[in-house]
């Protein structure tokens, strides 16, 4: 699976009112909480991977309705034009345990990135309004194919211009990159 992505700063407020003006449905809120994994035999950072333990807490009028947690698997980005990259992913019964785990096998943790997502979907692409703590807001749009990366691509770009950003503007640097000092890219 890829997951094709692209990442741009953006003011929520003005988003969301495109969001609404072009029939975007919100699918949730979100809090993420993300706690990044350093490898023991290799360097996760010149590699551009990384190993995820997320935890989610969905809300609905403010109250938590469903809480979970998932292990991801992030490779290498596959292309220049966008933040695509193979991710495989699989839910966990105990996170707690799961970074007990990691831990116990050499996979020290790096650092934890928390933010604050709205997720949309309109035309089939998912929309994600990322409050980050530390970094700011952000607007990510993605979709996830088996394969046609460069059609997902032009499909992404063009939900973007769609929503008034710029394609151009886009962000490669993952948000844990960003906030251990990374350029943005």
């Amino acid at each position: 699976m890829y997951e094709v992505e692209v990442k741009v700063r953006a003011d929520h407020e003005v988003v969301r009112e495109r969001l609404e003006a072009e029939g975007a449905t919100q699918v949730n809120r979100v809090t993420q909480v993300d706690t990044y994994y350093d490898a023991p035999h290799k360097d996760f950072a010149a590699t551009d991977e990384a190993l995820r333990l997320r935890h989610e807490s969905r809300y609905e009028s403010g109250t938590v309705v469903a809480e979970e947690t998932n292990v991801t698997y992030k490779g290498p980005l596959v292309d220049e034009s966008s933040k695509t990259r193979r991710e495989y992913e699989t839910g966990v019964d105990d996170g707690e345990t799961m970074g007990e785990i990691f831990t116990a096998v050499g996979f020290d943790p790096a650092a934890t990135v928390e933010k604050q997502r709205e997720r949309f979907v309109l035309d089939e692409h998912t929309i994600s309004l990322d409050a980050v703590s530390g970094l700011g807001e952000f607007v990510e749009v993605e979709i996830e194919v088996e394969s046609g990366v460069d059609e997902a691509r032009e499909g992404v770009f063009s939900v973007l211009e769609t929503l008034g950003l710029d394609p151009d503007d886009q962000i490669r640097t993952s948000y844990l990159g960003m906030l251990l000092g990374a350029p943005e890219e």
